[in-house]
Parts: C-alpha cells; structure tokens; sequence
C-alpha cells in the first residue's frame, strides 16, 4: 500500500502538518511552537501531531522558516538542527527536506552548501505549487506573522528574491501578519473619532486584537498568546486597543473601538495592497488574471482583490480535498499542503 505523504512546514511560533493520500489531503494541523523558546517547543508540537497520525504509514517532507528564531546562533545552525531534531523524531522513517529550485534532498544528502536553499523556503513550494494548476496569477500568502507576494506568468514562480533580506528589498516579503504583528508595527497613527493620533510605542496589542474586535479572526487560527496575557474576547482586546493611545475602556464606548479596530485594518490592506501593486506594476499583468489567497489571513486578499477589480481564488480550491475534520483547511496552511502534494509526486 501506497504510503501517505506527511507536509510539515516548521515556523518560529507555529510548526503545520497536511496529510495526502491517494491523492487528496485528508488532514490538517496546526501547533503553537514559540520555538526561541527551545527545541523542546518543536519536539512537543511534533509529538501532538504524531500521536493524530498514530499508526499511519508516512512519508515526510519539511520545509521551514524557524531557522531565523534566535535560539539559533545563525540561520545555518537552524536548519541543521531543525533537520537533526525532526530526523530524531522521525526514526524509520523516509524524510525529504526541501531545498528550494535544487528539490527534495533526503537528509544523508544535506550538505553545509544546501543550507542557504532549505532556509526559508516554504513560500516557494506554495507558489510552485500553484503553478502546476495555473498558468499566471499572482499569489498572497497572509499569515499570522508576515505575507508573501510572487508573481506567477507562464507556469513560472517570478520571484526577484530567494532569501528573507532579498524579498524584504523586492517587497516580496512583507513582514506583516494578522495575529502575531505588533499594532505598532503596522502603523504610527490612527483615527479615533474623526481625529488622528499619534500611536504608543509599546507592545500594547496585537493586529489579532483587531480581527477580534472587527469579527473576522478565527478561533482555530488564534494560537498566540495575547500581549497582556489576558483573555482572547472581543472587550479584552478593545480594552488592550484602547491602550494603545491612553484611554480607558468602556463596555459602552465599543463602537468606538471597533471604528478604531477597523482604522488600523485598512492601514495593514494598504500596505498589503501596495506590494501587490508593486508586483503588478513591474511585469503588467493582464487585468484578468487571479489573485489567489492562502494563509489564515487571506480574507484581506480576498478585499486587495475587489479594490484592484481583480478576481479572486481561494487557495483551497487548487487542491484535491477530501473530509478535513481538524478545523483547519489547506489553504490555512498552504506550504504543508503543499509540500505534501509536491513530495506526493518526487520520485523516490
């Protein structure tokens, strides 16, 4: 029998998991993994996420972002202990580590020099990916912590940056996400009842506070913890709101802070929107042509796409999907399902 292909994309605060089998992805997962914190944070998460798959006959493929924490001294000593600690929680088992435009290597094949391709590489097989099943089309990856942004055209990924500090520069990588970003980060001023005041400086609130306030954040996805420790309702986030230009909160001012909330959400669309107009605008891509949306954040794809009379396609919907019952779907984890999908099809 025919055995199932596991995607793991291994983050700095979330380690993500699709199953494919015969063909469709069957499952999804997500675990919080603050792993700065320590590789225990991995091996914990891994773990929780075996143990959903006990008795499966799994293949593995890994991509990664966590290599960047700085548990790590170097992103280099990242991958390779992100490789050693996934190889040891895996014995037995066939793994293939992604390295970029150079493919699956299996682990006894890594090499110091293929480090630089596996680092940071999850975006490409999500937009690889999508490639396969569109001809062109631009792809936005938002998620908790920053928002990916390629160029698709002619069945090719048309990325001018390979690593984080080349796609930062080409505003490829935009390090802005709905849950984990800093409110400060997104912006240094805002309007609160129709006058505009200067933000504080301080780690106040999350941009998760302000779906929550707005309505559109998803308990599934809402795995951080917030930036007081309190709770994750829609007042405690108005009130850590309110924070963040010297007020008060009253249960009965919430309109005020939703209008506020709402404020701060088209700031984050806007610069969103503007690295999506910057890819556009370099290579002039038909009117017509998809912008298709992933990550758990891809509801502000969804509103980039009606303000540039663009249409719009859910990742989801390139992907052969049965029954997913973990209340995550693949879109929500786009370079897991990816990879699984892309490994599915690697030779052996």
């Amino acid at each position: 029998m025919q055995a199932n292909v596991v995607g793991w994309d291994i983050g700095g605060a979330h380690v993500k998991a699709a199953v494919i089998s015969a063909g469709e992805i069957i499952a999804v997962y997500q675990q919080p993994c603050p792993l700065w914190k320590g590789l225990d944070q991995l091996q914990c998460a891994v773990i929780s996420i075996l143990q959903e798959l006990a008795g499966s006959n799994c293949r593995h493929a890994i991509t990664m972002t966590g290599e960047l924490v700085d548990l790590f001294d170097n992103r280099d000593d990242g991958v390779k202990q992100i490789i050693q600690t996934m190889t040891e929680l895996l014995p037995g088992s066939e793994i293939m580590i992604f390295a970029g435009q150079e493919g699956f290597l299996k682990p006894s094949q890594i090499e110091t020099g293929h480090y630089m391709s596996i680092a940071s590489a999850n975006w490409l097989a999500s937009a690889s990916f999508a490639t396969q099943k569109l001809d062109s089309g631009l792809f936005i990856d938002c998620g908790s912590t920053t928002t990916d942004i390629l160029l698709l055209n002619n069945g090719q990924v048309l990325a001018e940056g390979y690593t984080d500090y080349q796609r930062l520069i080409s505003q490829e990588l935009i390090y802005t996400g709905i849950i984990r970003t800093a409110v400060m980060a997104v912006t240094q001023t805002a309007l609160d009842q129709g006058k505009k005041i200067g933000l504080m400086s301080e780690y106040f609130a999350t941009m998760a506070d302000v779906y929550r306030v707005t309505g559109e954040l998803n308990d599934k996805h809402d795995q951080t913890d917030t930036a007081d420790g309190a709770e994750k309702t829609v007042l405690a986030s108005a009130r850590r709101l309110s924070r963040m230009i010297g007020c008060d909160f009253y249960p009965d001012e919430l309109p005020r802070w939703q209008q506020f909330a709402e404020n701060i959400r088209a700031q984050q669309i806007g610069q969103i929107q503007r690295g999506c107009e910057i890819r556009l605008s370099q290579h002039g891509l038909p009117q017509n042509r998809l912008l298709i949306g992933a990550g758990v954040g891809r509801f502000l794809v969804k509103q980039i796409a009606l303000n540039l009379g663009r249409p719009y396609l859910d990742f989801s919907a390139l992907l052969p999907v049965a029954a997913i019952g973990t209340g995550m779907t693949a879109a929500d984890c786009a370079p897991a399902a990816a990879i699984a999908c892309l490994a599915g099809k690697a030779p052996l």
